[in-house]
């Protein structure tokens, strides 16, 4: 029986009068998933709790992530954040029947566009309404300058954004397949895709594969089991390393309730299973040695959602959905085996309830990605909305970060 995404269970996240209801953190970490009819795609899990905690507040978590206590840095400034556009939705992208839509991986394509890949789109401005297809892929002019905002010039599949792959989405087993991150090397444009068979039931991970700079695409390579490395491999981000020619991956699961290990595979087997690693640590205190090859040790705590890794200016930076605390979160550092150890932690925008929003608040938010074409000093987000319950809004916006790079300097 084909399952609609409106045909569900009502997980929007408890307010503060939502006195009776069980808290949404408490469902992600104890049997996620027994709730909930449907089949759901990653947006499901932007209801985290809507009334974050005291930690979860500015002001209240430290800046950096320095906590509570004398400042070591009296002088520092918070980055400046703007909310700078919507980049779906009615108006924006009717013409590619996709007002509702979320996501937003993006990469530079082979001959130099900028390409985003949105996950559970529909025709109509409401989850669930009208024609449903995932992954989708819009093309935004590269000459436009980014604080100006995305704009869109064609879909992939022409004038309407098409499904990349033909797929039927329908409970048995499939529901929906949704994308992790996308990876240009060289001529290839690579996707790494998560096979759901239900809300939240990562069944299988595969990579697709564009050759035509994302025009079409193929289904090319099974990767791993949902279970493979204890469900710490199924959501994905990556980069390229330039200097050692191999693709580092940060991995965890598709619930929000691990951590996220680090994974590498050389550029040209990024399509054998057998050829990728793990960044693991054993023994414990000074004698604790990491290497690759070992077992997997978590390089990032707490309960991660979506990620984007990325190379900025030569600085290797890390933005994910910190699900535990209900923000997004800024990470740099000067390698990949060096994330446990950054050279700086910033908040970037906080969880807040509808109503309450503003630059830096924003309800129901989730999956950051680092726009391309971005600096340290001037940094760009896509970052997604869900409001759960009504289903709309359910749409992709763009950020402003300006400041980092002044703040990253001083700590080098």
């Amino acid at each position: 029986m084909k399952t609609s995404r409106s045909d569900r269970s009502d997980h929007a996240a408890p307010g503060p009068s939502d006195a009776g209801h069980v808290p949404r953190s408490a469902v992600l970490r104890g049997g996620a998933f027994a709730v909930g009819a449907g089949s759901l795609g990653a947006a499901a899990l932007a209801s985290a709790a809507v009334a974050p905690s005291a930690a979860a507040l500015p002001g209240e978590g430290g800046r950096g992530g320095q906590g509570h206590g004398v400042d070591p840095n009296p002088g520092y400034e918070r980055p400046r954040v703007t909310r700078l556009a919507t980049l779906t939705g009615p108006d924006i992208t009717t013409r590619f029947r996709m007002d509702a839509t979320d996501l937003g991986a993006p990469a530079v394509t082979p001959d130099g566009r900028i390409l985003l890949i949105f996950g559970d789109t529909f025709e109509g401005p409401k989850v669930g309404s009208g024609w449903w297809r995932s992954p989708v892929g819009l093309f935004a002019d590269p000459d436009r300058k980014l604080k100006h905002g995305l704009e869109w010039t064609s879909a992939v599949g022409g004038e309407t954004a098409e499904q990349l792959v033909e797929y039927a989405h329908d409970s048995d087993p499939v529901s929906t397949i949704l994308p992790g991150d996308v990876l240009t090397i060289g001529d290839t444009i690579y996707l790494w895709m998560m096979v759901n068979h239900g809300f939240g039931t990562v069944a299988s991970t595969e990579i697709w594969t564009s050759t035509d700079s994302g025009e079409t695409w193929e289904r090319t390579a099974e990767m791993f089991a949902g279970d493979h490395l204890d469900g710490f491999s199924q959501q994905c981000t990556w980069a390229l390393n330039p200097a050692d020619d191999h693709v580092y991956l940060l991995t965890t699961g598709f619930q929000r309730d691990k951590g996220a290990i680090l994974q590498r595979v050389p550029a040209a087997s990024i399509l054998d299973p057998g050829a990728y690693e793990t960044w693991g640590a054993t023994g414990e205190g000074e004698a604790q040695q990491w290497a690759w090859g070992n077992p997997p040790t978590p390089v990032l705590g707490g309960q991660v959602g979506e990620m984007c890794l990325r190379i900025v200016e030569g600085t290797w930076t890390l933005t994910w959905f910190n699900a535990g605390l209900y923000r997004v979160d800024v990470l740099f550092a000067d390698s990949p085996t060096e994330l446990t150890e950054p050279l700086l932690t910033e908040t970037l925008l906080w969880g807040s309830n509808w109503g309450q929003e503003d630059d830096e608040r924003v309800a129901q938010l989730y999956g950051p990605f680092v726009l391309p074409g971005s600096r340290l000093d001037d940094l760009h987000l896509v970052c997604s909305q869900w409001h759960t319950g009504p289903d709309w809004p359910y749409h992709v916006q763009q950020y402003r970060v300006e400041g980092l790079g002044a703040a990253l300097r001083e700590r080098r």
